[in-house]
């Protein structure tokens, strides 16, 4: 177990508008708006499509991260993650994840890590910047080279 205390920075209300692409829209607020590193501790959304991770077929190593994904389409969802920085490049790494419910099969469903979505109507976020220590994400070769927060 990690830890560290966190200074908070600025405290953002965002909407994302009807056909926005989720992260393209996100990635364009934090250039807007100069935040590097933060956690979205809650949104809500309407999405017209969205990929998870997911598999459909059976799983060879069951302890092994899944890379694959499900397409669904017209779902309600909540969801939350964290934003951290890549140190070479300066771009932002969003890791979020959702729950969300078929609006068209009794609400049925899923949750997992988010890999794209568009909006259908509206989403509305809650985002807050950390200011320090740094965070960033480290692939990590012995555990299957899966990206883990670092601060």
């Amino acid at each position: 177990m990690h830890a560290a205390e966190l200074t908070m920075g600025r405290t953002f209300a965002v909407r994302f508008d009807h056909g926005e692409d989720f992260f393209e829209s996100l990635a364009t607020f934090c250039r807007e708006h100069a935040v590097r590193q933060g956690f979205v501790p809650m949104f809500i959304a309407g999405l017209r499509e969205v990929e998870l991770v997911g598999a459909c077929e059976k799983v060879a190593d069951t302890e092994a991260p899944v890379w694959s994904s499900v397409h669904l389409e017209s779902v309600e969802a909540m969801g939350g993650g964290t934003l951290a920085c890549e140190p070479d490049t300066g771009a932002v790494l969003p890791h979020i994840h959702v729950s969300v419910g078929l609006k068209h099969q009794s609400a049925s469903g899923f949750t997992s890590h988010l890999l794209g979505a568009k909006v259908q109507f509206l989403t509305e976020m809650y985002l807050v910047e950390i200011t320090g220590p740094a965070m960033n994400r480290e692939r990590l070769t012995e555990l299957y080279d899966v990206p883990q927060l670092r601060f």
